[in-house]
Protein backbone atom coordinates (compact mmCIF):
# COMPACT_ATOMS: atom_id res chain seq x y z
CA UNK A 1 0.00 0.00 0.00
CA UNK A 2 1.42 3.63 -0.91
CA UNK A 3 1.13 6.34 1.73
CA UNK A 4 -0.74 8.99 0.41
CA UNK A 5 0.44 12.11 -0.24
CA UNK A 6 -1.07 16.07 0.80
CA UNK A 7 -1.77 17.78 -2.81
CA UNK A 8 0.06 20.97 -0.49
CA UNK A 9 3.71 19.33 -0.49
CA UNK A 10 5.25 19.81 -3.55
CA UNK A 11 3.95 23.41 -3.13
CA UNK A 12 5.68 23.61 0.01
CA UNK A 13 8.86 22.23 -1.31
CA UNK A 14 9.16 24.71 -4.01
CA UNK A 15 8.64 27.79 -1.69
CA UNK A 16 11.43 26.25 0.51
CA UNK A 17 13.86 25.55 -2.13
CA UNK A 18 13.22 29.19 -3.46
CA UNK A 19 13.25 30.28 -0.08
CA UNK A 20 16.85 28.87 0.53
CA UNK A 21 18.02 30.13 -3.25
CA UNK A 22 16.90 33.69 -2.43
CA UNK A 23 18.48 33.61 0.72
CA UNK A 24 21.94 32.18 -0.58
CA UNK A 25 21.47 35.68 -2.91
CA UNK A 26 20.47 38.16 -0.13
CA UNK A 27 23.55 36.62 2.09
CA UNK A 28 26.09 37.46 -0.62
CA UNK A 29 24.34 40.79 -1.59
CA UNK A 30 23.20 42.17 1.97
CA UNK A 31 26.90 41.46 2.58
CA UNK A 32 28.36 43.03 -0.10
CA UNK A 33 25.64 46.40 0.97
CA UNK A 34 26.20 46.00 4.58
CA UNK A 35 29.93 46.09 3.95
CA UNK A 36 30.19 48.97 1.87
CA UNK A 37 27.85 50.94 4.00
CA UNK A 38 28.76 50.03 7.48
CA UNK A 39 32.08 48.02 6.83
CA UNK A 40 32.91 44.64 8.92
CA UNK A 41 30.00 45.52 11.39
CA UNK A 42 27.69 46.19 8.55
CA UNK A 43 28.40 42.59 7.03
CA UNK A 44 28.02 40.43 10.30
CA UNK A 45 24.34 43.04 10.91
CA UNK A 46 23.75 42.01 6.98
CA UNK A 47 23.96 38.32 7.16
CA UNK A 48 22.64 38.08 10.96
CA UNK A 49 19.21 39.96 9.74
CA UNK A 50 19.28 37.69 6.22
CA UNK A 51 20.04 34.28 8.32
CA UNK A 52 17.39 34.83 11.34
CA UNK A 53 14.81 35.66 8.72
CA UNK A 54 15.35 32.50 6.83
CA UNK A 55 15.51 30.45 9.74
CA UNK A 56 11.79 31.66 11.11
CA UNK A 57 10.16 31.84 7.58
CA UNK A 58 11.71 28.01 7.26
CA UNK A 59 10.04 26.83 10.50
CA UNK A 60 6.20 27.01 9.38
CA UNK A 61 7.04 25.00 6.08
CA UNK A 62 9.22 22.75 6.93
CA UNK A 63 6.74 21.58 10.63
CA UNK A 64 3.86 21.21 7.98
CA UNK A 65 6.19 19.28 6.00
CA UNK A 66 6.71 17.13 8.73
CA UNK A 67 3.37 17.03 9.99
CA UNK A 68 2.27 16.03 5.87
CA UNK A 69 4.10 12.54 7.03
CA UNK A 70 1.70 11.18 9.04
CA UNK A 71 -1.13 12.24 6.47
CA UNK A 72 -4.05 9.08 5.96
CA UNK A 73 -3.17 8.49 9.95
CA UNK A 74 -6.40 8.79 11.99
CA UNK A 75 -4.72 10.75 14.37
CA UNK A 76 -3.18 13.25 11.42
CA UNK A 77 -5.10 16.12 12.49
CA UNK A 78 -3.68 16.39 16.28
CA UNK A 79 -0.41 15.06 15.03
CA UNK A 80 -0.66 18.12 12.35
CA UNK A 81 -1.72 20.58 14.47
CA UNK A 82 0.09 20.07 17.56
CA UNK A 83 3.66 20.05 15.15
CA UNK A 84 2.77 23.10 13.62
CA UNK A 85 1.70 24.50 17.08
CA UNK A 86 5.37 23.43 18.20
CA UNK A 87 6.72 25.17 15.25
CA UNK A 88 5.21 28.14 16.16
CA UNK A 89 6.01 28.15 19.94
CA UNK A 90 9.22 27.13 18.70
CA UNK A 91 9.76 30.38 16.35
CA UNK A 92 7.99 32.45 19.77
CA UNK A 93 10.97 31.31 22.19
CA UNK A 94 14.14 31.40 19.32
CA UNK A 95 12.82 34.63 18.64
CA UNK A 96 13.45 36.17 22.32
CA UNK A 97 16.68 34.19 22.42
CA UNK A 98 17.93 36.11 18.91
CA UNK A 99 16.20 39.25 21.02
CA UNK A 100 18.53 38.96 24.07
CA UNK A 101 21.54 37.75 22.27
CA UNK A 102 21.49 40.46 19.61
CA UNK A 103 20.58 43.45 21.89
CA UNK A 104 23.52 45.88 22.60
CA UNK A 105 26.18 44.12 20.47
CA UNK A 106 28.41 46.10 19.53
CA UNK A 107 28.65 44.04 16.31
CA UNK A 108 25.12 44.78 15.08
CA UNK A 109 24.61 48.16 13.10
CA UNK A 110 21.07 47.91 14.41
CA UNK A 111 19.36 49.78 10.64
CA UNK A 112 21.56 47.27 8.52
CA UNK A 113 20.18 44.51 10.58
CA UNK A 114 16.70 45.48 10.17
CA UNK A 115 16.42 46.48 6.43
CA UNK A 116 18.36 42.83 5.84
CA UNK A 117 15.95 41.12 7.98
CA UNK A 118 12.78 43.47 6.37
CA UNK A 119 14.11 43.03 2.90
CA UNK A 120 14.63 38.58 3.47
CA UNK A 121 11.00 38.89 4.92
CA UNK A 122 9.43 40.94 2.02
CA UNK A 123 11.35 38.61 -0.69
CA UNK A 124 9.98 35.30 0.94
CA UNK A 125 6.35 36.68 0.68
CA UNK A 126 6.56 37.49 -2.88
CA UNK A 127 8.26 33.96 -3.40
CA UNK A 128 5.01 32.13 -1.20
CA UNK A 129 2.80 34.46 -3.61
CA UNK A 130 4.56 33.30 -7.04
CA UNK A 131 4.88 29.67 -5.67
CA UNK A 132 0.99 29.76 -4.82
CA UNK A 133 -0.17 31.83 -7.91
CA UNK A 134 1.84 29.12 -10.24
CA UNK A 135 1.25 25.50 -8.38
CA UNK A 136 -2.29 24.93 -9.21
CA UNK A 137 -3.95 22.84 -6.47
CA UNK A 138 -7.98 22.79 -6.52
CA UNK A 139 -9.99 24.32 -4.03
CA UNK A 140 -11.15 20.95 -2.72
CA UNK A 141 -8.04 18.45 -2.48
CA UNK A 142 -7.19 15.26 -0.52
CA UNK A 143 -11.03 14.53 0.00
CA UNK A 144 -12.77 11.93 -1.12
CA UNK A 145 -16.22 11.22 -1.61
CA UNK A 146 -18.69 8.91 -0.62
CA UNK A 147 -19.79 7.80 -4.15
CA UNK A 148 -16.41 7.97 -5.40
CA UNK A 149 -14.87 4.34 -7.07
CA UNK A 150 -11.94 2.59 -5.72
CA UNK A 151 -9.24 2.35 -8.19
CA UNK A 152 -9.28 -1.14 -9.35
CA UNK A 153 -13.65 -1.41 -8.49
CA UNK A 154 -16.62 -1.85 -10.74
CA UNK A 155 -19.46 0.36 -10.36
CA UNK A 156 -22.42 -2.59 -10.55
CA UNK A 157 -25.90 -0.56 -12.19
CA UNK A 158 -29.17 -0.05 -10.03
CA UNK A 159 -32.08 -0.96 -11.89
CA UNK A 160 -34.33 0.09 -9.60
CA UNK A 161 -32.77 3.53 -9.31
CA UNK A 162 -32.77 3.54 -13.48
CA UNK A 163 -28.97 3.49 -14.44
CA UNK A 164 -28.49 4.01 -17.95
CA UNK A 165 -25.76 1.14 -17.85
CA UNK A 166 -28.66 -1.32 -16.59
CA UNK A 167 -30.71 -0.43 -19.83
CA UNK A 168 -33.61 0.39 -18.17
Amino acid sequence: MTTPTVSSTPILRTALVWSGVMTAALVVIGGIVGFLTAGTPGLWSALSGVLVAAIFLGITAASILIANRWFGDELYVPIFFGIVLGGWILKLVLFIVALVLLRGQSWIVPMVFLLALVVSVVASLVIDVVVMMRMRLPNVSDTRLPTDVEEGERRTPNPEAGDAASGV
